[in-house]
């Protein structure tokens, strides 16, 4: 039987992944205009406006985006009630996730004092119901919904689906048709009519590029051979290797969109539509900084392997045997990044990691 993804996915916790994800926050930040266009006309009357943040981490890469756009409908609309609904998987870090939004930690919170509004978290995946039917006004997600419920094979001779090739790839891809299609018939469900997702979504866009691929040297492609190495050195196996799979599915912009456009489709069906769609590319912040000077490349290489790490180190770890011991799992993991990081330092000449969505907005009719 395969692991499903919510036993064992979490971004890594006690705030490293806020402090190493800078890239997954200016993405985020750069909603906050979409955001209040779409809220434009909620006047001071009417029910709460209810939000979720779906695959919120611990909550820090989102925090200034939530913490500016509360702000600002708080003082346009004085007395409306507003609740925000932080949801990820089980195994996320919610303690350190309220402690960052209720401003008890070296981040700054403007969620922390907000008169009216109430925050509460779902330990829940967003492939299952999350709010009651009709409560939401807007849903958002950004750098999330690539995750599915469960790797429907091993992967031979790569760790991710973007290296797969022929049958292997196929199942990936109906894997992610049927997850992405269950993801949006639950937020269907949960939108208030005229309610809207913003999704900011890991894809492969109009060129090829994708998350960490684009004309430099390739991310996952680099996971996967120094994954193999260890394999080849005896310090993991062959078998450890083939199921070290990210659960994961990079759709293109028509996998994204043929559920909310084909008249065939439950979720056409239920009144989910297209509102518009667009592919953006985000700079790697840490290969931008060092492509500035002053920075050596053994520091480039030691900032910037942490955003790596920050979300990637659950798959590797889950794909070690059972049998191992939990310090063993750690020594085999933390050589693993620092072969990566030696990597970086000797030849930093194209590594980094520019982030490619599809930004897709959605309306329920």
């Amino acid at each position: 039987m395969r692991d499903e993804t919510e036993t064992f996915m979490a971004m890594k916790g006690a705030g490293y992944y806020s402090r190493a994800t800078t890239g997954a926050r200016d993405v985020i930040n750069g909603a906050l205009p979409l955001i209040e266009d779409l809220l434009s006309a909620e006047g001071n009357d009417g029910p709460p406006l209810t939000f979720s943040d779906m695959g919120a981490a611990d909550g820090g890469t989102s925090l200034p985006m939530w913490s500016a756009l509360m702000a600002g409908l708080r003082k346009r609309l004085p007395d409306r009630a507003m609740q925000l609904i932080y949801t990820d998987l089980p195994k996320n870090d919610f303690s350190q996730l309220f402690q960052i939004v209720h401003g008890q930690t070296d981040i700054e919170s403007g969620l922390a004092d907000l008169p009216g509004l109430s925050i509460m978290a779902s330990a829940t995946s967003f492939h299952r119901p999350i709010l009651p039917p009709g409560q939401l006004r807007l849903g958002f997600s950004a750098t999330a919904s690539h995750y599915i419920v469960e790797t429907p094979c091993d992967i031979p001779d790569h760790v991710h689906m973007v290296g797969a090739l022929g049958d292997v790839r196929a199942a990936y891809q109906r894997q992610g048709a049927q997850d992405w299609e269950k993801f949006l018939l639950a937020r269907t469900a949960e939108l208030q009519p005229g309610g809207h997702l913003v999704l900011y979504n890991f894809g492969i866009d109009q060129e090829g590029r994708y998350l960490g691929h684009t004309g430099g040297v390739s991310m996952f492609d680099t996971f996967s051979e120094l994954w193999h190495a260890l394999a080849d050195d005896g310090v993991i196996t062959q078998k450890e290797y083939r199921t070290t799979n990210f659960p994961q599915v990079y759709r293109s912009v028509e996998e994204f969109v043929a559920p909310l456009e084909s008249s065939a489709s439950p979720v056409h069906a239920a009144g989910l539509r297209l509102a518009s769609v667009k592919t953006q590319l985000t700079p790697c912040p840490y290969a931008t900084a060092f492509a500035k000077g002053g920075q050596s490349a053994a520091d480039f290489a030691k900032a910037y392997i942490p955003t790596l790490r920050s979300w990637s180190e659950p798959t590797f770890v889950n794909g070690l045997s059972a049998n191992r011991p939990a310090a063993e799992k750690r020594e085999i993991v933390d050589q693993f990044y620092a072969a990566y990081e030696a990597r970086v330092a000797a030849d930093p000449a194209g590594h980094g990691m520019d982030y490619i969505h599809a930004v897709l907005v959605c309306e329920k009719s």
